[in-house]
């Protein structure tokens, strides 16, 4: 898309700073409006998180995770139609940036992205700054997307990168945009939980709830 729209030119600041934004506004309003339903988490790595923390069923998760599997294929189906045919790529590193560096940054990312969630959505003591927690969940993403965009694309999401990959048939290091979510933000839950939230007893989340 940012070819297209930079009539194929080569990607610059301009154009990062507009996928960074973009990212950051859509995910802003699919976790408000996807809050009260599901928790909108839209991010197999977030539910994963969840899961470890003990805020969500493995059986819940499951389903979560089709879900969003699912409507990022759908997505990018659609979106490849009404462009026209237009390619829609699988996520890929940079030149000069190996599978090792780039799980590394997934893992980096990802920790702060559910790190972002567990303290403005998941912790009991959140109080009223539960009320920011989609704009900073999106914020979070925008900025990682500043950060590591020109890296490995940065995912943060299997999901995100999973459309793509199915679409384009292409899997070439397709593993490093899951191994590298699910670490960090296996990392986050148990940061978060074992030394914020302190062991408090936890209730599964009824589905209003993040």
């Amino acid at each position: 898309m940012a070819d297209k729209l930079s009539n194929d030119g080569s990607p610059n600041p301009s154009g990062l700073l507009a996928a960074a934004l973009a990212h950051a506004f859509a995910l802003f309003v699919a976790v408000s409006v996807g809050a009260n339903i599901s928790g909108g988490h839209v991010n197999p790595a977030v539910t994963f998180g969840a899961f470890i923390g003990g805020n969500i069923t493995l059986l819940r998760s499951i389903l979560y995770w089709i879900a969003q599997l699912l409507g990022s294929v759908v997505a990018c189906i659609l979106l490849k139609f009404a462009t026209g045919g237009l390619e829609t790529s699988a996520f890929a590193l940079s030149s000069g940036v190996s599978v090792w560096n780039a799980l590394v940054f997934e893992i980096v990312m990802t920790f702060g992205l559910v790190y972002t969630v567990y303290a403005t959505a998941v912790d009991p003591k959140k109080g009223n700054l539960g009320n920011i927690a989609p704009i900073a969940i999106g914020f979070i993403v925008g900025a990682n997307i500043l950060a590591g965009g020109p890296f490995d694309g940065a995912s943060m999401n299997p999901a995100v990168s999973f459309g793509p990959a199915v679409v384009s048939w292409n899997f070439t290091n397709h593993w490093v945009y899951w191994i590298g979510p699910f670490i960090g933000a296996t990392i986050a839950a148990l940061v978060y939980d074992n030394i914020y939230i302190d062991g408090e007893t936890h209730e599964q989340l009824p589905v209003t709830d993040y």
